[in-house]
């Protein structure tokens, strides 16, 4: 079986057993609200102008202020790989990315098992978030993103504790 479609098969099992959300803090709260992409100041050029010569991010997303931080990787190009520390039994697993740049991503979350593609807006860039429900305990793993040197990303991922 390719990485496509074990990242889509990894996806849709975490989705059905944990569920997913495009904005963590809504999930957890209310009813989902779309994502937010990030946008140039007013003073910047347009977006069509930016893309190529200027990037429309500078870091990698926030988490809550009562969310734990456990791995981040700045803004990056092309593929990488970070870790992330542990945590605890039930903890739930926060995943955000962030990118920009026509073309897809492929991330992987290693030893829990999750993995999803993303498709990178050119003219913006746009976070997504992800809730993992972690129902053993949380040990520690690393994050691992394929991408063209066409697209910049950035992650962070967090955990909350219920």
């Amino acid at each position: 079986m390719n990485f496509r479609a074990l990242s889509a098969l990894g996806l849709a099992c975490a989705a059905l057993l944990t569920g997913c959300a495009t904005d963590h803090a809504a999930a957890a709260k209310g009813p989902s609200r779309p994502t937010r992409p990030s946008t140039p100041s007013p003073a910047a050029p347009t977006a069509a102008a930016t893309t190529a010569a200027r990037p429309l991010f500078h870091r990698a997303p926030e988490l809550d202020p009562d969310e734990i931080l456990a791995g981040r990787l700045g803004p990056t190009t092309g593929s990488a790989s970070f870790a992330y520390t542990e945590g605890r039994k039930g903890d739930t697993l926060i995943l955000a990315v962030r990118c920009q740049g026509r073309g897809e991503v492929e991330v992987a979350v290693r030893p829990v098992h999750v993995a999803f593609p993303l498709s990178c807006p050119a003219d913006r860039a746009d976070t997504v978030y992800h809730q993992v429900r972690i129902t053993g305990t949380a040990p520690s793993g690393t994050a691992s993103v394929q991408a063209p040197a066409t697209v910049r990303w950035s992650m962070t991922i967090g955990r909350t504790r219920d």
